[in-house]
């Protein structure tokens, strides 16, 4: 277990009914407290050891961030960019942020989200930046979080995947659920104000005739209370404050480029067709994928219809020859997760990138932004033109 002044942290590879025989305390009646997080899920991408039990400082999370390696990577990326003038020279003292090389999916979450509020942000705000609700496609959206989230997705990539995250510093608790709404997440309110929100109803035993609200939280939702206030916040009211701190709308209308503003080049590099083949073979393309996948796209305009199984060894077992790309796999549960894409799920996915030098994500400034925006990250040779002439 661990301890700060405004948590209590209990870990252990432990089956639910265990907890209080090796923790006795929690089965002491003077023991009391205005809320607890309580996590009981097997390990799925990690080996299971006790410093990888929830919960974590701020947080426990059911599912998986599928954008991990990414995450990680940006985060890494960015500390050479970071200042700040509360903590000095000794920021450095804080890196890595992340060690994902001992840490699991959820932990290196964690360590985000108590980054960004140790330097200065709300709990409610730090999820919001890590885990955005589905923005791009909602035309209903108000301005002014529109404008947030367009802003914050120039200064920090999202933390994508199926998850339902509770988390707490003490004083608020709260939760939120991912932009696809893949995982469960249910809540009921009894006429005493006990809140209960879990992965599903009947987690703890509640007389029906007591509950006085049940519901479940939406995708890209959020459900906090105030523990000091003593009082419900619900999706609306937390957004609505912390969305009209700053001008955002206005910071990106100052600083931020789309690429289609752009003027368009006088000199445009052509296609060199005798090496298409050439290239083709050095980029992995098959005869099987020109036939069975690009010709039919080509001449329909849709997506192949095909089957997702293959029965072939894999690459590192084959005794024939195999591309370098096969050697390959993907890191995170993929039979468990269905298949999404910008096009039928335009409405929670978008491909809409924004390039340019990363801001110090420690400071929440105008400038932050000044970035170009891209509606898809391939480029033309038009559009790769255009950003070479900014120069």
């Amino acid at each position: 277990s661990s301890l700060s002044g405004n948590t209590i942290v209990y870990k252990g590879m432990l089956l639910p009914e265990q907890v209080a025989l090796f923790y006795p305390d929690l089965a002491d009646p003077t023991f009391t407290s205005a809320l607890a997080l309580v996590h009981s899920r097997f390990s799925t991408n990690t080996f299971p050891t006790w410093a990888l039990a929830h919960p974590y400082r701020y947080s426990v999370h059911n599912g998986e961030i599928n954008t991990l390696k990414g995450n990680v990577n940006w985060m890494r990326a960015r500390q050479g960019r970071l200042a700040s003038d509360l903590f000095g020279d000794d920021l450095k003292k804080l890196f890595p942020i992340i060690d994902d090389s001992t840490q699991s999916d959820s932990a290196c979450l964690d360590n985000a989200i108590e980054f960004l509020v140790m330097a200065g942000r709300s709990l409610p705000h730090a999820m919001m930046m890590l885990i955005p609700e589905p923005w791009v496609g909602n035309p209903q959206m108000d301005f002014d979080r529109r404008g947030f989230y367009e802003y914050h997705a120039a200064v920090m990539e999202p933390w994508d995947g199926p998850a339902a995250v509770c988390f707490t510093d003490g004083k608020l608790v709260g939760a939120t659920l991912d932009r696809n709404g893949l995982r469960p997440c249910r809540y009921q309110i009894t006429k005493d104000d006990v809140v209960v929100l879990a992965s599903e109803a009947g987690v703890l035993p509640t007389d029906p005739k007591t509950i006085r609200v049940k519901g479940r939280l939406q995708p890209g939702r959020m459900f906090v209370v105030d523990t000091v206030q003593g009082r419900i916040l619900d999706d609306e009211e937390i957004k609505a404050d912390i969305t009209k701190r700053k001008p955002y709308r206005q910071w990106l209308t100052q600083y931020r480029v789309s690429l289609d503003e752009l003027p368009e080049p006088l000199n445009v590099p052509q296609p060199d067709h005798p090496t298409l083949r050439q290239r083709q073979q050095a980029f992995g393309y098959t005869v099987e994928e020109l036939k069975m996948v690009l010709i039919p796209m080509a001449v329909t305009g849709e997506e192949p219809i095909s089957s997702m199984g293959t029965d072939t060894p894999l690459a590192v077992l084959s005794e024939r020859p195999q591309l370098l790309f096969k050697y390959f796999k993907q890191l995170f549960a993929q039979v468990t997760n269905p298949p999404i894409d910008p096009i039928r799920e335009h409405l929670v996915m978008s491909l809409v990138t924004n390039i340019g030098p990363k801001p110090n994500v420690i400071a929440e400034i105008p400038e932050a932004c000044r970035r170009i925006k891209l509606q898809q990250p391939i480029l033309s040779n038009v559009d790769l033109q255009k950003i070479r002439m900014i120069g």
